[in-house]
C-alpha cells in the first residue's frame, strides 16, 4: 500500500473507534480482515497513526478546528509525525487516498501549537478530569499529561529462575534492547517510529524458553516493593494475568509459596502457560470457584499483594482509546471496589505481615485516598516506606532507587509517571499489620 491508501484506512479505523466505540485493536483487526492485501508494515502504519491521533486527540482537534476522524488523522501526520505539508499533499494525490486537502486544512496543518489553549487541550486529557489533574500534579499537570501522550517504551524482565541477566543479554541485544537504567534484571527497548512495526518478542527463542517476560518497569518496581524473600508465604490477591506473581516468584527463588487469586477465573487461567514457561514451581492457583482454598489462608500470609482494579490512567500511553472512554461514574465504581478489595485482602495478613497496595493509576482518589481510608478503619495496620521496601529488594539500580525516592516526595507511598521515571503511571504503598 502507498501512503494515501494507508491514510484512508486509518480514517476508516478511527471512525470505527470513535463512532462505534470499538477498541483500537478490534477496529484494526476488523480492517485487516477486510484488507487482505495489507502487509505487516501497512498494518503498523495504520494502527500507529490511529493510536497517535488518539494520544493527542484534544490538541489535534483544537489545531484542526474539528474532531472528525479525517481531521484527527491529518492532524496526527503533521503534529505527531511531523510530516510537512508537501508530503501530506503528495500522499493525498495518490490512488486510493482520501479526497484532496481543502484550503482550510492546508492552513491549519501548518499552524504552530496554540500556547494559550486550555490545560486539558494542551495536555490531551478529558476536560472533566481537570480537578483531579490539578490535585495530583498542580502546575505540572500539562507537562505530566503530555508525557502520557507519546508512544511507550518496552520493558523486559529477565526471569532469574532460568537465566542470569548477563546470559540473557545476547538475545536481548539482538532484539535491539539495552540494559534497563532502573532495574538490574531487566532490559529496555526505546519506542520506535510509530509508523514502523514493533518487533515481536514472542517470536525469539529466549521468550519461548521462559528467559524473559514483557513487563513495564513501573510494574516491576511495584512488585519489588513486596520485598518477597525465599520462604515467604505470599498471596497475590488480584493476580490477573500473573505478571507480578511471576516477578515475586523469581524474587523468592522458588522457595516458599505464592497463592495467585483473582475473581475472574478466565484471567487466572491465562497464567497457567506462563507458569509452565517460567519454571516457577512454588505458585498455587486459588481459583474463585474453590473459595474454601482461599479461606484457609486467612491470617497466614507474610505478604498480601493487591494490584487493584483501577481506571488504568497510568497506561494511557499504551491504551489511548481508554482515556476517552473513561467517565466519572467508572472512577466512582473503581474506588468502591478498591475499598472492598483492601478490606477483604487485609484479612489474609498475619501479625507482622505486610499488605502492599498498587494501582496503574496516577489519581489520588484511587491511590492515597484509598490507603488513608483503609488505615483510618484499621488501626492495627501502619504505613511504611514503600520506597525503602522496593530498594531493599536489591533489584533497583542506583538510578532506579533515586527515581523511586523522588516518587515518594517525602511521603511513604510512591507514584511513578512517564515524565518522572520513564515508566507507566504506577502507585504503590506498603502497610504492616502491627498486631
Amino acid at each position: 500500500m502507498r501512503d494515501g491508501g494507508r491514510i484512508a484506512a486509518a480514517i476508516d479505523v478511527l471512525t470505527d473507534v470513535l463512532n462505534r466505540h470499538q477498541p483500537v485493536k478490534s477496529a484494526a483487526r476488523d480492517w485487516g480482515k477486510r484488507a487482505r492485501y495489507a502487509g505487516s508494515k501497512d498494518r503498523a502504519f495504520v494502527s500507529g497513526l490511529v493510536l497517535d491521533a488518539l494520544r493527542k486527540k484534544n490538541s489535534i482537534a483544537h489545531a484542526m478546528g474539528s474532531d472528525e476522524p479525517r481531521a484527527l488523522i491529518l492532524g496526527a501526520l503533521a503534529h505527531a509525525w511531523s510530516w510537512d505539508i508537501m508530503r501530506i499533499d503528495g500522499a493525498m494525490d495518490e490512488e486510493h487516498a482520501p479526497s484532496k486537502l481543502t484550503l482550510e486544512e492546508r492552513e491549519r496543518l501548518v499552524l504552530a501549537p496554540d500556547v494559550t489553549a486550555a490545560p486539558h487541550v494542551s495536555g490531551d486529557y478529558p476536560d472533566w478530569m481537570e480537578p483531579m489533574m490539578e490535585r495530583v500534579f498542580g502546575e505540572e499537570k500539562v507537562v505530566e499529561a503530555q508525557a502520557m501522550s507519546v508512544r511507550a517504551d518496552v520493558d523486559i524482565r529477565v526471569n532469574t529462575l532460568k537465566v542470569s541477566a548477563e546470559k540473557a543479554g545476547g538475545p536481548m541485544r539482538s532484539a535491539h534492547a539495552v540494559e534497563s537504567p532502573l532495574l538490574k534484571n531487566a532490559y529496555h527497548i526505546p519506542a520506535r517510529d510509530p509508523s514502523e512495526r514493533e518487533a515481536s518478542l514472542e517470536s525469539i527463542p529466549a521468550y519461548s524458553k521462559g528467559w524473559v517476560e514483557v513487563q513495564d518497569a513501573g510494574s516491576q518496581i511495584a512488585a519489588a516493593a513486596s520485598n518477597a524473600k525465599p520462604g515467604d508465604q505470599v498471596l497475590d490477591y488480584c493476580a490477573g494475568g500473573g505478571g507480578k506473581t511471576l516477578a515475586m516468584a523469581a524474587m523468592m527463588g522458588g522457595k516458599g509459596q505464592i497463592h495467585a487469586y483473582d475473581i475472574d477465573g478466565r484471567r487466572l487461567s491465562a497464567l497457567i502457560p506462563r507458569l509452565k514457561r517460567s519454571g516457577a514451581h512454588n505458585v498455587q492457583l486459588a481459583h474463585p470457584s474453590e473459595p474454601d482454598a482461599v479461606e484457609a489462608l486467612k491470617g497466614q500470609m507474610d505478604i498480601v499483594f493487591v494490584d487493584a482494579p483501577c481506571t488504568g490512567t497510568g497506561t494511557w500511553r499504551r491504551r489511548p482509546d481508554a482515556k476517552w472512554r473513561l467517565k466519572d461514574k467508572q472512577l466512582a465504581k473503581r474506588m468502591e471496589e478498591q475499598t472492598e478489595i483492601l478490606e477483604a485482602a487485609s484479612q489474609f495478613v498475619k501479625s507482622g505481615g505486610r499488605l502492599v497496595y498498587a494501582t496503574c493509576s496516577f489519581l489520588i482518589e484511587e491511590d492515597e485516598d484509598r490507603v488513608a481510608a483503609f488505615l483510618a478503619e484499621h488501626p492495627d495496620f501502619a504505613e511504611e516506606s514503600a520506597a525503602d521496601a522496593a530498594i531493599a529488594s536489591g533489584l533497583l539500580t542506583d538510578e532506579g532507587a533515586a527515581k523511586v525516592k523522588a516518587g515518594a516526595k517525602g511521603g511513604k507511598s510512591v507514584r511513578l509517571t512517564p515524565r518522572t521515571a520513564g515508566t507507566d503511571g504506577f502507585f504503590f504503598a506498603v502497610m504492616r499489620k502491627t498486631r
